[in-house]
């Protein structure tokens, strides 16, 4: 084990496979995804929009439940291809542990949840962007993902509706900048987990989609997005208005730390399908994400 990673197994799973099969349905390690709902808020607060807790956790909460069920209809959708992968055959409904018809009744449920979670925030726009990230997930699981580039598009598009979540809960306008940050750090990852599962083996009768892909094609785009992101990410910074004078490019030390180790771990080891299994794993990118947090704060005066 290298410096800097901490065990864990599976998809980065850890001990959630002790968990019921149901609970383990709805991917809870998963959710760490959702922190991007919260990625605007330092920037809003600074600002001058309201923080609004209950809202946000009741737009955090409902995303958690909304990706919650899209896990669990995709699982039911790809039990077959689920069952030839080595490492998603012991998904529930691909083990058998857990029947499609299950699935379907906790996909219903927490969809209900979801949007109940979503008028909460007394923010209609909210539910808008959740009805938007059902649709596109819906046309992924029902043949999007076997196009290629159209499916890193729209598991990108997630990241950014989760960063509009955010903004529409605080009712908080978001910056260009912004978009054009997380889309592009979307797109890295999204293409970064494509080769991951291009170097396990996957093969197109797994995946089709990745018929279209080979490692020089998704190493050049890998490449090309973590230069933007890293380029979009200071631009930011010193265009955003909110910045203290002197401090705006304190946290871009840290974005870059973030990605250029990111970008080591996917072509030195070749990891990459599971980002949540790398940021699980690795201390190194934890640590740069606490220390980005800590900088990001501070860079907008708000200690």
């Amino acid at each position: 084990m290298g410096v800097g990673e901490a065990p864990v197994g599976g998809e980065g799973a850890g001990r959630l496979g002790a968990l019921p099969a149901p609970l383990r349905l709805l991917r809870l390690h998963h959710w760490l995804k959702n922190g991007f709902v919260l990625a605007p808020v330092p920037f809003a607060v600074a600002a001058g929009s309201p923080l609004r807790p209950v809202a946000l956790g009741a737009g955090l909460l409902g995303f958690c439940l909304l990706s919650s069920a899209i896990y669990a209809l995709n699982d039911v959708r790809d039990a077959e291809a689920d069952r030839r992968n080595p490492r998603k055959r012991h998904r529930p409904v691909a083990s058998g542990e857990v029947s499609a018809s299950t699935a379907w009744a906790l996909c219903a449920a927490l969809l209900v949840g979801a949007f109940a979670l979503a008028a909460a925030t007394g923010e209609r726009s909210v539910a808008l962007l959740f009805a938007t990230y059902l649709g596109l997930n819906v046309a992924y699981s029902f043949g999007a993902k076997h196009v290629a580039v159209l499916d890193v598009f729209i598991l990108a598009s997630g990241f950014l509706i989760r960063v509009l979540v955010g903004c529409a809960v605080l009712d908080a306008e978001p910056s260009q900048w912004l978009l054009l940050c997380t889309s592009a750090l979307a797109l890295f990852m999204a293409f970064a987990k494509r080769r991951g599962d291009l170097v396990e083996g996957a093969g197109a009768d797994q995946r089709p989609s990745l018929s279209g892909y080979d490692l020089a094609y998704l190493n050049a785009a890998i490449g090309l997005c973590a230069g933007v992101t890293l380029v979009a990410y200071a631009l930011y910074s010193m265009e955003a208005p909110v910045m203290v004078p002197g401090r705006e490019l304190v946290g871009l030390v840290f974005v870059a730390f973030a990605v250029l180790d990111y970008l080591r771990i996917i072509y030195t080891r070749n990891e990459g399908a599971s980002p949540v299994g790398i940021a699980l794993r690795y201390r190194s990118l934890q640590l740069a994400g606490l220390l980005w947090m800590l900088a990001t704060a501070w860079s907008l005066g708000l200690f």
